[in-house]
């Protein structure tokens, strides 16, 4: 009988939105401070879910038996573990801020009580579909949130928001087709889309499926790869990101809902398949390649905008890159201690963005004005806070070794994963504490400390998010084995991301002391001439957009011109 009382959780989200629909002009503000508390509850409902799965295990809601009907062979309920109350407990706290903030930033907007209803309505579908019990209600709720995001651009009469409103319905729509063909080919090879039953027949049935006559390729293979291009079109994965940044133009805190929640749909479809996917060596390779591109690309694009908000989004897609990534190395559980972090600092951001860009409007020396750049030129360059960066940073390595072995008995040399983890930790704080070797006006004593303190930081988040985490979110270690062992790399492969990792880190590390004490560091003409070319393709985001517009227009001139002779034919 308690199971039931979960239902609230996503049921409170619906009530808040007809609370809000339900209200007059005189008073939608009375209506949404009430659908305020209703939010708060399901927040709160979700935390007593995620004790409840940790303690007692999976809540599974079933609200019909499928033998007993005879027009429904597919069963509709909830499956709830500690996955799902995880990313319930996420997405509801998360919802909760974004809503009580809006309730004041878009009161005087003509289409307010909608606003206010969308965000509802996205609460109860996320939180619907990371518990859904089988694949085709995960799907429907899946397609729900693709059509909320079109509606969530808000302002239609605005003609750059439409456009890029319906980019992200057509760029989202080819994605899902993708992710409905990977359901339809599991359903045909294990006969069954119930997330318990799909994973315990995919395990004991290694079959295959034939591409063409001749040509056959391994069924999980086939169907994680499709389902794969239905998370890259969420989580906005090269190249189906462009959708992602042709969507700034909706309300800022649509951007922290979308940044901080919808968008980690993709890594959420794969952790909540991960018995699928570490059965495809394949899959967790293309992941692992497509991650590291989109990280990079993502990251490369926001270093040279100008604008806010493009910074923050184009951001989000580096920071989506790793978490692809993270899955592809079989980290599953790391890639969720990513999106949750990344959720949560995302949201904060963009719902402070808004005041950002209206305190710069008001104030035109804002956020540079002549009195910090002075200050900041009086600053000298310290040599204790340069050594003491460089030399943690050359430690770091060392330190993270004798950790692994020593506290947490990890073997090294049978995961390929986990050492790659290890190095991204290394080159996440060499890029903090470079970040830290700017502060010149604060004394040099303190930005060392800072330094230190920020190593231990950040190495302490990363061996907890891999080592408890992992343990929360899969108890059983031979699991989490047979992950990284599925996604081990070649050979060559893994000792050339070893060695240009640390190579780039110390060539970094000498470059920017060269110049920061003046010197000139020698580079060969063309090197500056591709840099500079370079630089403004990443500023114009490497004319992605210019070049899927002039395949749109070819496609579109092919399907006239086959219409035509079509036409001829009939007569």
């Amino acid at each position: 009988m308690l199971t039931w009382v979960f239902l609230l959780v996503p049921f409170l989200p619906l009530v808040a939105a007809l609370v809000v629909l339900c209200a007059e002009d005189a008073t939608r503000y009375a209506h949404a401070k009430i659908a305020t508390w209703l939010i708060g509850a399901a927040c709160i409902g979700s935390a007593v879910t995620l004790y409840v799965v940790t303690t007692s295990g999976p809540i599974t809601i079933r609200f019909y038996d499928p033998a007993t009907a005879a027009s429904l062979t597919m069963p509709i309920g909830f499956y709830i573990d500690r996955l799902s109350g995880v990313m319930m407990t996420l997405i509801a706290a998360v919802c909760t801020i974004i809503y009580a903030y809006s309730t004041n930033y878009m009161y005087q907007d003509l289409h307010y009580r909608r606003y206010l209803a969308l965000i509802c309505l996205t609460d109860f579908v996320l939180i619907c579909m990371v518990s859904s019990s089988n694949l085709m209600m995960l799907f429907l709720f899946w397609q729900l949130l693709s059509y909320l995001l079109y509606l969530l651009a808000h302002n239609h009469s605005h003609t750059p928001t439409l456009e890029g409103a319906y980019k992200t319905f057509t760029v989202l729509r080819l994605a899902d087709m993708a992710l409905l063909m990977g359901i339809i080919l599991a359903y045909q090879v294990y006969g069954t889309l119930d997330l318990p039953d799909l994973f315990a027949r995919a395990t004991v049935s290694r079959t295959t499926v034939a591409l063409w006559p001749g040509m056959d390729i391994d069924a999980a293979t086939a169907i994680t790869l499709l389902m794969f291009v239905g998370a890259m079109g969420k989580s906005a994965q090269f190249p189906l990101h462009l959708w992602l940044p042709s969507s700034l133009f909706a309300p800022t805190p649509v951007h922290g809902l979308l940044h901080a929640g919808i968008i980690n749909a993709g890594g959420f479809l794969i952790n909540r398949l991960a018995p699928l996917f570490g059965m495809s060596s394949t899959t967790l390779h293309v992941a692992f390649v497509i991650g590291t591109a989109t990280a990079v690309i993502g990251a490369s694009m926001m270093l040279v905008q100008n604008d806010i908000k493009k910074t923050l989004g184009l951001s989000t897609i580096g920071q989506m890159g790793y978490m692809i990534m993270e899955c592809g190395l079989g980290a599953f559980s790391l890639a969720v201690f990513h999106l949750i972090a990344h959720g949560l600092f995302k949201a904060t951001v963009f719902l402070n963005c808004g005041n950002v860009i209206q305190k710069a409007r008001l104030e035109p020396h804002f956020p540079h004005t002549k009195h910090d750049q002075a200050h900041h030129e009086e600053g000298q360059l310290s040599r204790l806070t340069w050594s003491t960066g460089f030399a943690t940073t050359l430690v770091i390595p060392l330190l993270i070794l004798l950790v692994t072995h020593g506290v947490l008995h990890i073997p090294l040399l049978e995961s390929q994963g986990t050492v790659i983890i290890l190095f991204f930790i290394w080159i996440t704080s060499s890029q903090a504490i470079l970040t830290l070797t700017r502060l010149r006006a604060v004394a040099s004593w303190k930005v060392s400390s800072t330094m230190l303190v920020t190593l231990l930081f950040v190495i302490f988040i990363y061996l907890f998010a891999v080592e408890s985490f992992t343990a929360f979110l899969y108890p059983n270690p031979a699991e989490v084995a047979s992950y990284f062992k599925a996604a081990d790399l070649p050979d060559w492969l893994f000792d050339l991301i070893i060695v240009g990792s640390t190579g780039l880190t110390v060539l970094g590390w000498c470059y920017l002391y060269l110049q920061a004490h003046g010197r000139r560091v020698w580079m060969p003409s063309w090197i500056d001439s591709i840099r500079n070319r370079l630089y403004v393709a990443l500023m114009n985001r490497l004319y992605a957009d210019e070049l899927y517009a002039r395949a749109g227009r070819a496609i579109m001139r092919v399907v006239h011109w086959i219409d035509k002779q079509e036409q001829g034919w009939s007569r």
